[in-house]
């Protein structure tokens, strides 16, 4: 058995990594897992703006972790990809694969010369006998920029996937896959960007990034109270996490007033979304919301989208079926407690192996 990658998450606000080791039983036992953050600004819309300062961080954590494994997974997302389902006459898989580019001129806004292709025939047909297959473009720019992060960190990126597909992994692995005519609404919400996810019967149904993420509530807090990023940040996470005597009181009121009400705007974005998807797949019907990424410990965002949504809403755990090691160097139990959807991402790149294709 081929091994699997170190997931190598770089979001726009931190590096996350998790390595992990099948069992003889066949469950997933968690290797290593660290959060190491970067400068704001060094990844914007999932391009990266100070490769140096996201080197530094991916080295740390290496060091940081003793790591010795160099082959790394990758995760891009934002406007430099595009995702979509296109039917086509049923072929065979070589056909497909020269028809491909074809398709993608026909369906991708960007030049073919510019973009890494890729597609998954997803085993359905349309209501006229066509196959649907997953396309996926990716511009050549972003992807060589994020293999050059891991080169000069002294690794080797040996799969390129995508942050929606690694969501979807790492969900697969901790709980049950909604069956056909069910589906599952993933978010991960980061700093700047949250990719929305939707799975049913283990295909994905729709998925979308949108330009908003937590680090709006810390920009209204060095607002509001006139602060520098660092203490916005530990005031918001300390609120958020409800710590008390972090800040003055009067402060920690604003804070939370603020984060209700960044929360249920963020909330009322997914819910375009969402109700976009309810109204184009009436048959199919959504039960659960799992949120991920930094975002997620919100409670307020919790509330706020299980208010608009009319669902039940839960903090993935992707760490949830998984042997975690006491007494080990390499994995702090409390950040995994705290931080697990956070590394939700990272943790769906280390389940890939060297050679897999996007999805």
């Amino acid at each position: 058995m081929a091994k699997a990658c170190i997931g190598l998450d770089l979001g726009s606000s931190a590096v996350k990594l998790a390595e992990l080791a099948r069992a003889r039983d066949g469950s997933w036992e968690l290797v290593a897992f660290g959060i190491e953050p970067i400068p704001s600004d060094s990844i914007v819309d999932g391009t990266i703006m100070n490769q140096s300062a996201v080197v530094d961080a991916v080295r740390a954590l290496y060091a940081r972790l003793r790591l010795r494994r160099r082959e790394v997974a990758l995760a891009i997302a934002g406007h430099s990809v595009i995702i979509k389902k296109i039917a086509v006459a049923p072929m065979s898989p070589g056909e497909l694969d020269a028809r491909i580019s074809v398709e993608a001129e026909r369906h991708v806004p960007f030049a073919k010369d510019d973009v890494e292709l890729d597609f998954q025939v997803l085993g359905t047909r349309t209501s006229d006998g066509q196959m649907e297959v997953l396309l996926v473009a990716a511009k050549k720019e972003v992807v060589r920029d994020f293999a050059a992060v891991a080169r000069e960190a002294q690794l080797q990126p040996v799969v390129v996937d995508l942050v929606a597909f690694a969501l979807q992994n790492a969900f697969e692995a901790a709980y049950e896959t909604p069956p056909p005519g069910e589906a599952a609404v993933l978010i991960n919400v980061g700093a700047h960007t949250s990719n929305i996810h939707i799975v049913s019967g283990g295909v994905p149904a729709f998925t979308r990034d949108i330009n908003t993420g937590s680090a709006v509530l810390t920009e209204e807090i060095e607002r509001l109270l006139n602060i520098g990023t660092a203490e916005a940040e530990a005031l918001k996470l300390a609120v958020l996490g409800g710590r008390q005597g972090v800040g003055r009181a009067e402060s920690t009121e604003a804070v939370a007033r603020l984060s209700r009400q960044k929360a249920e705007e963020m909330a009322g974005e997914f819910a375009k979304s969402l109700d976009f998807f309810i109204a184009s797949h009436p048959d199919t019907n959504v039960n659960r919301i799992y949120l991920a990424g930094g975002g997620a410990r919100s409670p307020f965002l919790k509330e706020a989208v299980a208010s608009r949504a009319h669902l039940e809403v839960e903090v993935m755990d992707p760490f949830r079926k998984m042997r975690i090691p006491e007494g080990s160097a390499r994995v702090d139990r409390e950040t995994v407690r705290s931080c697990g959807a956070q590394g939700a991402v990272a943790v769906g790149l280390a389940l890939r192996q060297p050679g897999d294709k996007f999805s």
